[in-house]
């Protein structure tokens, strides 16, 4: 009970700068791992070829589904987890993480099952080219086996960051994803599995830090406690976490969507094009995965507080996370515009047509990045106070209401640079899409604080009156 005590006074009390910086770097870091693990296996890869390189591009959307999967329980349990540590329902929090726990693990396997016994016909879907197909063949079914492992993992991650332990979700995903940079050249070349390899590497580092994650509930080093006999029976706690991971499963699911067409348009102009733009995409996720972690940090401290009814914090906190991811992008913005060409040879030197298309992509990319923070902040904002189908309509926006038409009409109208201007026009309308709803939240929320001062002043003064009796 005290360790409870502890983290809620910590989660409502602590100033928010402090709290959210404590919790975003852990977060940052977690993150930055996983796209540096995930850059990793295309810089090693790519020496096998471009249509090998391809492939990861290819394979890549099959790990955004899993992704939105694990996201989709992670964040529908979570943000629901925060608002009632908040409102310190323990009980009722525990039920939650069991139920998102169970979940991830049923439909994991139901994506391995399904996944591998049409593992030929997915990879076309997902858009690979007959070149590129064994490639993808051969990385997407080590991938798939670890499927249910995979999606766990996610929803143990987001389970810890709910509850203000971000820390120790960090040490699992570190772990794993050095354990992947390591792995990677000692079995792409060294015991010569060549593509196999990369992800044999990739599905035995997801599996430690599956463990180690789970350890940290097994040692009982959490508020909350996993297990089975905890996970709810009730169809509609699992519908309730699938409503509010559904901001999540957008936001994944679209990027895997988004893929996949990017990947079958840019697959019209070669190997090349598809090498090209996949690079640029683990590049800049690379990127944005600090915006993103930062947010992460600051989900859980709109959850608690706002559930605690402290909508002052809940403003402070939003208008920081804003400022500091605007500041964040526009300095890493204008250092990737200058160094696009350079950054590019890193990963295929030898290729001046991958590097061409990639420079042109990653700068177009780089203009906008100043204005995705707004959108990032206030998806987390919704998601994580329960106003789950204004965060789900906003993260449909970016990678789905916006670049899909775009990347339908764009390559038709202007080429190649369509395929490569694609995301960066998909991120300009997001951003002034999302910019009423932020308005309009923030006055939403001066009313709540001036309500909530209104009904403390009058507690005051009743209380105050029963003791003057």
């Amino acid at each position: 009970m005290e360790i409870e005590n502890q983290q809620y006074k910590k989660m409502t009390e602590t100033k928010i700068p402090e709290l959210i910086i404590s919790l975003a770097i852990p977060t940052i870091i977690s993150m930055l791992i996983t796209s540096v693990y995930n850059m990793a296996d295309t810089f090693f890869v790519s020496r096998l070829g471009a249509s090998a390189s391809g492939a990861i591009g290819i394979v890549f959307s099959l790990m955004a589904i899993i992704q939105a999967v694990g996201f989709t329980l992670g964040m529908g349990s979570g943000s629901t987890i925060s608002r009632l540590l908040g409102e310190q329902k323990k009980e009722e929090a525990q039920t939650i993480a069991s139920s998102g726990f169970l979940a991830s693990i049923v439909f994991g396997g139901l994506l391995l099952v399904f996944g591998l016994y049409y593992l030929e016909k997915l990879m076309s879907l997902l858009g690979s080219t007959a070149t590129i197909l064994p490639y993808a063949c051969e990385y997407g079914r080590y991938i798939l086996l670890a499927a249910p492992i995979m999606a766990a993992s996610f929803v143990l991650n987001n389970l810890l960051r709910a509850e203000g332990k971000a820390g120790l979700a960090m040490f699992g995903i570190t772990a794993g994803g050095i354990l992947n940079i390591i792995l990677d050249p000692v079995f792409i070349f060294g015991m010569k599995l060549g593509i196999s390899g990369a992800a044999i590497a990739t599905a035995l580092s997801q599996c430690v830090s599956f463990g180690i994650l789970l350890s940290h509930y097994v040692r009982k080093k959490t508020i909350l406690r996993l297990h089975i006999g905890n996970a709810s029976k009730e169809p509609e706690t699992y519908l309730m976490i699938i409503k509010n991971g559904l901001p999540s499963f957008c936001r994944q699911g679209l990027a895997s969507v988004s893929t996949v067409a990017l990947n079958i348009n840019a697959a019209v102009y070669g190997d090349a094009a598809v090498a090209a733009m996949s690079i640029v995409g683990k590049i800049f996720m690379m990127i944005f995965s600090m915006v993103i972690g930062f947010g992460q940090g600051y989900q859980p401290v709109v959850g608690y507080n706002y559930g605690a009814k402290k909508y002052d914090r809940v403003k402070e906190a939003f208008f920081f996370t804003l400022k500091v991811g605007i500041g964040i992008m526009v300095s890493l913005g204008l250092l990737g515009f200058l160094l696009a060409k350079t950054v590019m040879g890193w990963f295929i030197a030898n290729d001046p047509e991958v590097i061409a298309i990639g420079v042109r992509a990653f700068r177009a990319q780089c203009i906008v990045m100043p204005l995705m923070p707004l959108g990032v902040v206030c998806n987390m904002t919704f998601q994580s106070i329960g106003k789950a189908w204004t965060a789900t309509f906003l993260s449909s926006t970016r990678q789905g209401i916006f670049f899909l038409p775009f990347i339908i009409a764009l390559p038709k109208i202007l080429g190649m640079t369509g395929v490569e201007i694609t995301q960066p026009a998909a991120d300009l309308c997001n951003f002034f899409c999302c910019l009423p709803f932020a308005i309009l939240f923030l006055k939403n929320l001066y009313r709540q604080e001036e309500d909530e001062e209104d009904r403390n002043r009058k507690e005051a003064e009743v209380k105050e009156e029963k003791q003057s009796r």
